[in-house]
């Protein structure tokens, strides 16, 4: 079984809504859909939103760092962060939503960021203790979830 993973700026989310919800294939949106630098009030939450209720699309609790900007010529820049919190709240609100279908990622090793910003990957997985404090949760996230999504083997 094949999936796709998505990354897209939240404003191509929504415009691409439609073909997303004609696909019959398992979906992963990485980086919480692009949403930390703006939130959840975007639209491109509520596609998401909706994907994860018809059941086979999944998000990647990744990309806290991650912050685009509009270059000078328009064309989106990618820059860091160090404030997390931004990230923090888009997490807990899929989490909230449909904890079965989020899982974690590093996205190591941080390859829109030069060598002398790479994000501390210990930092990033620590997110996971606040974004999801209960134990129970955690293991979901990263054995249950990546075994169903990805077909792995328990044995």
């Amino acid at each position: 079984m094949g999936l796709i993973q998505v990354y897209m700026r939240p404003e191509q989310i929504v415009a691409a809504g439609d073909i997303f919800n004609r696909l019959t294939c398992p979906i992963v949106f990485d980086h919480v859909g692009a949403l930390s630098p703006i939130g959840t009030e975007h639209p491109a939450f509520d596609v998401l939103r909706r994907l994860i209720e018809k059941g086979q699309t999944w998000v990647k609790l990744s990309g806290a760092y991650l912050d685009p900007k509009a270059g000078p010529d328009g064309a989106v820049v990618m820059g860091h962060t160090t404030d997390y919190s931004k990230a923090g709240v888009v997490a807990k609100a899929f989490l909230k939503l449909a904890p079965e279908r989020m899982v974690w990622g590093s996205d190591w090793p941080h390859p829109t960021l030069a060598a002398t910003e790479k994000a501390n990957d210990a930092t990033l997985f620590d997110l996971l203790l606040d974004w999801a404090p209960d134990e129970r949760l955690r293991h979901r996230i990263l054995v249950e979830n990546p075994e169903t999504l990805y077909g792995f083997s328990t044995a």
